[in-house]
Protein backbone atom coordinates (compact mmCIF):
# COMPACT_ATOMS: atom_id res chain seq x y z
CA UNK A 1 0.00 0.00 0.00
CA UNK A 2 1.51 2.82 -0.75
CA UNK A 3 1.67 6.16 1.37
CA UNK A 4 -1.17 7.96 -0.25
CA UNK A 5 -3.18 4.95 0.09
CA UNK A 6 -2.69 4.10 4.14
CA UNK A 7 -6.02 4.70 6.20
CA UNK A 8 -5.73 7.31 8.96
CA UNK A 9 -7.27 5.17 11.80
CA UNK A 10 -8.73 7.63 13.79
CA UNK A 11 -10.69 5.20 16.41
CA UNK A 12 -10.73 5.90 20.48
CA UNK A 13 -10.70 2.96 23.10
CA UNK A 14 -11.06 2.11 26.70
CA UNK A 15 -9.71 -0.50 28.34
CA UNK A 16 -11.57 -1.87 31.27
CA UNK A 17 -9.59 -4.41 33.19
CA UNK A 18 -11.02 -6.96 35.57
CA UNK A 19 -7.74 -7.24 37.77
CA UNK A 20 -9.21 -10.37 39.86
CA UNK A 21 -10.01 -12.42 36.81
CA UNK A 22 -6.80 -11.88 35.01
CA UNK A 23 -4.04 -12.33 37.33
CA UNK A 24 -5.78 -15.85 38.36
CA UNK A 25 -5.75 -16.47 34.95
CA UNK A 26 -2.15 -15.95 34.54
CA UNK A 27 -1.41 -17.91 37.52
CA UNK A 28 -3.23 -20.72 35.90
CA UNK A 29 -1.58 -20.03 33.17
CA UNK A 30 2.23 -19.65 33.31
CA UNK A 31 1.71 -21.84 37.02
CA UNK A 32 3.62 -18.97 38.98
CA UNK A 33 1.34 -16.85 41.80
CA UNK A 34 3.80 -13.53 40.98
CA UNK A 35 2.61 -13.72 37.32
CA UNK A 36 1.54 -10.21 36.24
CA UNK A 37 0.28 -8.58 32.80
CA UNK A 38 3.31 -6.80 31.21
CA UNK A 39 1.06 -3.48 30.55
CA UNK A 40 3.85 -1.82 28.30
CA UNK A 41 3.48 -5.36 25.80
CA UNK A 42 -0.51 -5.82 26.05
CA UNK A 43 -1.60 -2.37 25.75
CA UNK A 44 0.05 -1.52 22.30
CA UNK A 45 -1.28 -4.76 21.16
CA UNK A 46 -4.65 -4.11 21.76
CA UNK A 47 -4.42 -0.67 20.56
CA UNK A 48 -2.97 -1.13 17.14
CA UNK A 49 -2.86 1.90 15.73
CA UNK A 50 -6.08 3.23 17.96
CA UNK A 51 -6.05 6.00 20.61
CA UNK A 52 -6.50 5.55 24.45
CA UNK A 53 -9.39 7.33 25.81
CA UNK A 54 -9.55 5.84 29.25
CA UNK A 55 -7.61 2.33 30.65
CA UNK A 56 -9.21 1.72 34.11
CA UNK A 57 -7.90 -1.51 36.52
CA UNK A 58 -10.91 -2.52 37.87
CA UNK A 59 -9.56 -4.63 41.53
CA UNK A 60 -11.63 -6.24 44.55
CA UNK A 61 -9.56 -5.68 47.99
CA UNK A 62 -7.04 -3.46 49.63
CA UNK A 63 -4.17 -4.65 48.43
CA UNK A 64 -3.84 -2.35 45.34
CA UNK A 65 -0.02 -2.07 44.32
CA UNK A 66 0.88 1.78 44.67
CA UNK A 67 3.56 1.13 41.93
CA UNK A 68 0.96 -0.79 39.31
CA UNK A 69 -1.18 2.73 40.27
CA UNK A 70 1.50 4.86 39.57
CA UNK A 71 2.90 3.23 36.11
CA UNK A 72 -0.31 3.22 34.62
CA UNK A 73 -1.20 6.84 35.27
CA UNK A 74 2.72 7.43 34.03
CA UNK A 75 2.47 5.36 31.06
CA UNK A 76 -1.23 5.21 30.15
CA UNK A 77 -2.96 7.90 32.34
CA UNK A 78 -4.78 4.90 33.53
CA UNK A 79 -6.20 4.60 37.07
CA UNK A 80 -6.68 1.54 39.78
CA UNK A 81 -10.38 1.36 40.67
CA UNK A 82 -10.96 -0.39 44.36
CA UNK A 83 -14.13 -2.68 43.92
CA UNK A 84 -16.32 -3.37 47.36
CA UNK A 85 -17.04 -6.70 45.79
CA UNK A 86 -16.27 -8.16 42.66
CA UNK A 87 -15.27 -5.74 39.47
CA UNK A 88 -18.20 -7.17 37.47
CA UNK A 89 -20.39 -4.25 38.71
CA UNK A 90 -18.75 -1.15 38.93
CA UNK A 91 -17.11 -2.57 35.40
CA UNK A 92 -20.28 -2.98 33.68
CA UNK A 93 -21.14 0.69 35.25
CA UNK A 94 -18.12 2.62 33.74
CA UNK A 95 -18.68 0.88 30.45
CA UNK A 96 -22.04 1.94 29.82
CA UNK A 97 -20.94 5.20 30.65
CA UNK A 98 -17.92 5.23 28.54
CA UNK A 99 -20.19 3.91 25.22
CA UNK A 100 -21.11 6.95 24.08
CA UNK A 101 -17.38 8.59 24.35
CA UNK A 102 -15.60 5.61 22.59
CA UNK A 103 -15.61 3.81 19.69
CA UNK A 104 -14.45 0.51 21.19
CA UNK A 105 -14.66 -0.79 24.79
CA UNK A 106 -12.12 -3.45 25.30
CA UNK A 107 -12.31 -5.82 28.21
CA UNK A 108 -9.65 -7.89 29.73
CA UNK A 109 -11.95 -10.63 31.39
CA UNK A 110 -13.04 -13.94 30.26
CA UNK A 111 -15.60 -14.11 32.50
CA UNK A 112 -19.29 -15.05 31.54
CA UNK A 113 -20.81 -12.38 33.87
CA UNK A 114 -20.11 -9.30 31.23
CA UNK A 115 -21.90 -11.29 27.98
CA UNK A 116 -24.84 -9.57 28.78
CA UNK A 117 -22.45 -6.35 28.85
CA UNK A 118 -21.26 -7.40 25.84
CA UNK A 119 -24.17 -7.72 24.03
CA UNK A 120 -26.09 -4.38 25.44
CA UNK A 121 -22.93 -1.95 24.45
CA UNK A 122 -22.72 -3.84 20.95
CA UNK A 123 -26.73 -2.68 20.45
CA UNK A 124 -25.69 0.40 21.44
CA UNK A 125 -23.26 0.86 18.01
CA UNK A 126 -20.30 0.13 20.72
CA UNK A 127 -17.50 -2.30 19.04
CA UNK A 128 -16.56 -4.95 21.76
CA UNK A 129 -13.17 -6.49 22.10
CA UNK A 130 -12.37 -9.59 25.29
CA UNK A 131 -8.50 -9.78 25.86
CA UNK A 132 -7.89 -12.90 28.03
CA UNK A 133 -6.18 -16.30 28.59
CA UNK A 134 -8.43 -18.27 26.38
CA UNK A 135 -8.77 -21.45 28.46
CA UNK A 136 -10.06 -19.47 30.89
CA UNK A 137 -12.40 -17.70 28.73
CA UNK A 138 -15.80 -18.49 28.64
CA UNK A 139 -16.74 -19.74 25.07
CA UNK A 140 -19.75 -17.59 24.90
CA UNK A 141 -18.13 -14.50 25.65
CA UNK A 142 -15.79 -15.17 22.81
CA UNK A 143 -18.66 -15.67 20.74
CA UNK A 144 -20.22 -12.28 21.29
CA UNK A 145 -17.88 -10.02 21.19
CA UNK A 146 -16.68 -8.52 18.00
CA UNK A 147 -13.01 -9.34 18.35
CA UNK A 148 -11.10 -11.69 20.51
CA UNK A 149 -7.49 -11.17 21.39
CA UNK A 150 -6.00 -14.06 23.55
CA UNK A 151 -3.01 -13.45 26.08
CA UNK A 152 -0.09 -15.78 26.18
CA UNK A 153 2.59 -15.86 28.31
CA UNK A 154 4.97 -13.79 26.58
CA UNK A 155 2.08 -10.57 27.43
CA UNK A 156 3.13 -11.49 31.04
CA UNK A 157 6.43 -11.10 33.19
CA UNK A 158 7.25 -13.25 36.36
CA UNK A 159 7.91 -10.48 39.33
CA UNK A 160 10.66 -11.79 41.01
CA UNK A 161 10.70 -11.40 44.84
CA UNK A 162 12.80 -8.63 46.52
CA UNK A 163 15.94 -9.49 48.42
CA UNK A 164 16.42 -8.16 51.77
CA UNK A 165 19.38 -5.49 52.36
CA UNK A 166 22.67 -6.95 53.71
CA UNK A 167 24.02 -4.79 56.06
CA UNK A 168 27.51 -4.61 56.97
CA UNK A 169 28.79 -5.10 60.98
Amino acid sequence: MSESQQVKINQTCAILIDGNNIEMSLQSLTGRKNALLDFDKIIPKLLVNRGLNRLIYFREGKSISDKLAERLLTNFHGSVTPCHKSADIPLTIKATQLAQKVDTIIILSGDSDYVELVRHLIGEGVRVEIAAIERTTAKILIEEADHFTPIREEDCYILQPRRAKRTKK
